[in-house]
């Protein structure tokens, strides 16, 4: 039996500002924490994804700088620059999939290089549900 395609798009949280490249930790670290978000993509003056920024990267690089009066980190600094992305025509089944092996929370979605928005586990399972309807619900 076919199953009818559901795309990144369709699900993606399109109005989550990215982090621009440069910008104080502490701006990040309210940015995660006020929004309860896990991480956020890195942004350069074209809106192209250089990297990513974890909750636990911003954990060591506090601890560092209130432990150690280490001077202020930039996002660059302690950012990931190995960013994984979907696309947004990419179909939900298989980054669910991806998800399950690479285990991240968050993907951000990129087209051509640019930040397109970011698809969630929450937006994931949402996905799921209302396409599984009749599957797995009555079940």
């Amino acid at each position: 039996m076919n199953r009818p395609s559901i795309r990144v798009s369709d699900y993606m949280t399109r109005n989550h500002p990215p982090i621009a490249c440069g910008t104080d930790l502490g701006v990040v670290v309210e940015r995660l924490t006020k929004e309860h978000v896990p991480g956020l993509p890195v942004v350069d003056d074209q809106h192209k994804v250089v990297g990513w920024v974890s909750e636990q990267d911003c954990i060591r690089a506090v601890v560092n700088e209130s432990y150690y009066c280490d001077q202020k980190a930039r996002v660059n600094e302690v950012m990931r620059s190995d960013v994984l992305t979907v696309s947004p025509d990419d179909d939900i089944i298989d980054v669910a999939s991806r998800m399950l092996e690479d285990k991240p929370k968050v993907y951000p979605v990129v087209h051509n290089g640019q930040l397109q928005g970011l698809i969630t586990r929450s937006d994931i399972l949402r996905a799921l549900n209302e396409n599984g309807k009749g599957c797995w619900h009555n079940s």
